[in-house]
Protein backbone atom coordinates (compact mmCIF):
# COMPACT_ATOMS: atom_id res chain seq x y z
CA UNK A 1 0.00 0.00 0.00
CA UNK A 2 1.42 3.41 -0.96
CA UNK A 3 1.91 6.18 1.60
CA UNK A 4 1.04 9.75 0.66
CA UNK A 5 2.04 12.93 2.51
CA UNK A 6 -0.13 16.01 2.80
CA UNK A 7 -0.63 19.27 4.69
CA UNK A 8 -2.47 22.54 4.27
CA UNK A 9 -6.02 23.32 3.20
CA UNK A 10 -7.90 21.34 0.56
CA UNK A 11 -11.05 22.62 -1.16
CA UNK A 12 -13.36 19.69 -1.78
CA UNK A 13 -12.53 16.16 -0.60
CA UNK A 14 -9.40 14.05 -0.07
CA UNK A 15 -9.58 10.40 -1.18
CA UNK A 16 -6.47 8.22 -0.90
CA UNK A 17 -6.01 4.59 -1.94
CA UNK A 18 -3.26 3.94 0.61
CA UNK A 19 -1.92 5.48 3.83
CA UNK A 20 -1.77 9.19 4.69
CA UNK A 21 1.02 10.79 6.73
CA UNK A 22 0.72 14.49 7.52
CA UNK A 23 3.66 16.85 7.14
CA UNK A 24 1.69 19.68 8.79
CA UNK A 25 -1.85 20.42 9.97
CA UNK A 26 -4.52 19.38 7.47
CA UNK A 27 -7.90 21.03 6.90
CA UNK A 28 -10.23 19.54 4.27
CA UNK A 29 -13.38 21.39 3.21
CA UNK A 30 -15.49 18.24 2.75
CA UNK A 31 -14.44 14.69 3.65
CA UNK A 32 -11.36 12.55 4.08
CA UNK A 33 -11.51 8.93 2.95
CA UNK A 34 -8.30 6.91 3.33
CA UNK A 35 -8.29 3.20 2.55
CA UNK A 36 -5.25 2.64 4.80
CA UNK A 37 -4.27 4.51 7.98
CA UNK A 38 -3.96 8.20 8.85
CA UNK A 39 -0.85 9.17 10.84
CA UNK A 40 -0.94 12.86 11.70
CA UNK A 41 2.74 12.69 12.76
CA UNK A 42 2.43 15.35 15.45
CA UNK A 43 -0.20 17.47 13.70
CA UNK A 44 -3.99 17.96 13.79
CA UNK A 45 -6.62 16.98 11.23
CA UNK A 46 -9.98 18.61 10.49
CA UNK A 47 -12.67 17.90 7.91
CA UNK A 48 -15.86 19.82 7.18
CA UNK A 49 -17.77 16.56 6.79
CA UNK A 50 -16.26 13.19 7.72
CA UNK A 51 -12.94 11.46 8.40
CA UNK A 52 -12.77 7.76 7.59
CA UNK A 53 -9.81 5.38 7.55
CA UNK A 54 -9.70 1.66 6.87
CA UNK A 55 -6.85 1.42 9.39
CA UNK A 56 -6.19 3.78 12.30
CA UNK A 57 -6.42 7.55 12.81
CA UNK A 58 -3.67 8.93 15.05
CA UNK A 59 -2.93 12.60 15.83
CA UNK A 60 -0.76 14.30 18.44
CA UNK A 61 -3.11 17.28 18.17
CA UNK A 62 -6.87 17.14 17.68
CA UNK A 63 -9.15 15.20 15.34
CA UNK A 64 -12.25 17.12 14.29
CA UNK A 65 -14.99 16.43 11.75
CA UNK A 66 -18.22 18.25 10.95
CA UNK A 67 -19.98 14.90 10.69
CA UNK A 68 -18.54 11.49 11.64
CA UNK A 69 -15.15 9.99 12.49
CA UNK A 70 -14.68 6.30 11.71
CA UNK A 71 -11.65 4.00 11.79
CA UNK A 72 -11.35 0.28 11.08
CA UNK A 73 -8.77 -0.01 13.86
CA UNK A 74 -8.29 2.69 16.51
CA UNK A 75 -8.68 6.45 16.97
CA UNK A 76 -6.11 8.25 19.10
CA UNK A 77 -5.57 11.99 19.67
CA UNK A 78 -3.16 13.86 21.92
CA UNK A 79 -5.89 16.42 22.45
CA UNK A 80 -9.60 16.20 21.61
CA UNK A 81 -11.73 14.02 19.35
CA UNK A 82 -14.73 16.06 18.20
CA UNK A 83 -17.40 15.04 15.69
CA UNK A 84 -20.72 16.56 14.71
CA UNK A 85 -21.95 13.00 14.13
CA UNK A 86 -20.94 9.59 15.45
CA UNK A 87 -17.50 8.31 16.47
CA UNK A 88 -16.75 4.67 15.69
CA UNK A 89 -13.58 2.55 15.93
CA UNK A 90 -12.99 -1.17 15.50
CA UNK A 91 -10.43 -0.97 18.33
CA UNK A 92 -9.96 1.59 21.11
CA UNK A 93 -10.70 5.32 21.23
CA UNK A 94 -8.25 7.41 23.25
CA UNK A 95 -8.10 11.22 23.69
CA UNK A 96 -5.68 13.35 25.70
CA UNK A 97 -8.55 15.83 26.11
CA UNK A 98 -12.30 15.46 25.61
CA UNK A 99 -14.35 13.21 23.34
CA UNK A 100 -17.50 14.73 21.85
CA UNK A 101 -19.97 13.25 19.37
CA UNK A 102 -23.02 15.04 17.97
CA UNK A 103 -26.20 15.68 19.94
CA UNK A 104 -28.12 13.03 17.97
CA UNK A 105 -25.30 10.46 17.81
CA UNK A 106 -23.31 8.01 19.90
CA UNK A 107 -19.84 6.58 20.35
CA UNK A 108 -18.85 2.94 19.80
CA UNK A 109 -15.56 1.08 20.08
CA UNK A 110 -14.48 -2.53 19.75
CA UNK A 111 -12.35 -1.98 22.86
CA UNK A 112 -12.08 0.73 25.56
CA UNK A 113 -12.93 4.44 25.32
CA UNK A 114 -10.69 6.84 27.27
CA UNK A 115 -10.79 10.63 27.60
CA UNK A 116 -8.44 12.56 29.87
CA UNK A 117 -11.30 14.98 30.56
CA UNK A 118 -15.01 14.70 29.62
CA UNK A 119 -17.14 12.63 27.26
CA UNK A 120 -20.28 14.01 25.60
CA UNK A 121 -22.71 12.57 23.08
CA UNK A 122 -26.42 12.69 22.40
CA UNK A 123 -27.18 8.99 22.53
CA UNK A 124 -25.53 5.72 23.51
CA UNK A 125 -21.96 4.69 24.25
CA UNK A 126 -20.72 1.14 23.60
CA UNK A 127 -17.24 -0.02 24.63
CA UNK A 128 -15.78 -3.51 24.27
CA UNK A 129 -18.08 -4.67 21.48
CA UNK A 130 -15.29 -6.40 19.56
CA UNK A 131 -16.12 -9.55 17.63
CA UNK A 132 -12.63 -10.97 17.14
CA UNK A 133 -11.88 -11.97 20.76
CA UNK A 134 -13.36 -12.16 24.23
CA UNK A 135 -13.05 -8.86 26.07
CA UNK A 136 -12.11 -8.43 29.71
CA UNK A 137 -13.45 -5.69 31.98
CA UNK A 138 -10.53 -3.34 31.21
CA UNK A 139 -11.27 -3.59 27.49
CA UNK A 140 -14.93 -2.72 28.12
CA UNK A 141 -14.20 0.41 30.17
CA UNK A 142 -15.30 3.97 29.39
CA UNK A 143 -12.92 6.19 31.39
CA UNK A 144 -13.22 9.97 31.79
CA UNK A 145 -13.28 12.65 34.48
CA UNK A 146 -17.04 13.00 33.94
CA UNK A 147 -19.61 11.64 31.52
CA UNK A 148 -21.51 14.88 30.88
CA UNK A 149 -24.06 13.64 28.34
CA UNK A 150 -24.86 10.28 26.80
CA UNK A 151 -25.47 6.88 28.34
CA UNK A 152 -23.18 3.86 28.57
CA UNK A 153 -25.37 1.07 27.17
CA UNK A 154 -22.56 -1.48 26.94
CA UNK A 155 -19.36 -1.24 28.92
CA UNK A 156 -18.25 -0.16 32.37
CA UNK A 157 -18.26 3.55 33.20
CA UNK A 158 -15.31 4.74 35.27
CA UNK A 159 -15.47 8.44 36.15
CA UNK A 160 -12.22 9.55 37.75
CA UNK A 161 -13.42 12.99 38.86
CA UNK A 162 -9.82 14.12 38.53
CA UNK A 163 -9.41 17.42 36.73
CA UNK A 164 -5.83 18.40 35.98
CA UNK A 165 -5.02 21.66 37.74
CA UNK A 166 -3.26 24.44 35.85
CA UNK A 167 -1.98 25.86 39.13
CA UNK A 168 1.79 26.23 39.06
CA UNK A 169 2.00 25.83 35.27
CA UNK A 170 4.15 28.28 33.36
CA UNK A 171 2.74 29.99 30.26
CA UNK A 172 4.40 32.25 27.72
CA UNK A 173 3.01 34.70 25.19
CA UNK A 174 4.86 36.72 22.56
CA UNK A 175 3.61 40.22 21.73
CA UNK A 176 5.41 42.44 19.23
CA UNK A 177 8.45 40.16 19.31
CA UNK A 178 8.79 40.26 23.11
CA UNK A 179 8.05 37.12 25.16
CA UNK A 180 6.28 37.37 28.54
CA UNK A 181 6.17 34.45 30.97
CA UNK A 182 3.80 33.96 33.91
CA UNK A 183 2.99 31.23 36.44
CA UNK A 184 -0.70 30.38 36.94
CA UNK A 185 -1.82 30.64 40.58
Amino acid sequence: MNTYTKEGTIKGELVIEGNLTLTGNLIVEKWIDVKGSIDCAGYSIKAGYSIEAGGYIKASGYIKAGHYIKAGHYIEAGHSINAGGFINAGGFINAGGFIKAGDSYGISAGLSITAKTTINCGLNIHAGICTWKRTNDEEKTVTCTKLETGEVKYGILQETGVVESLSGKEVSVTVDGKTYTAVIK
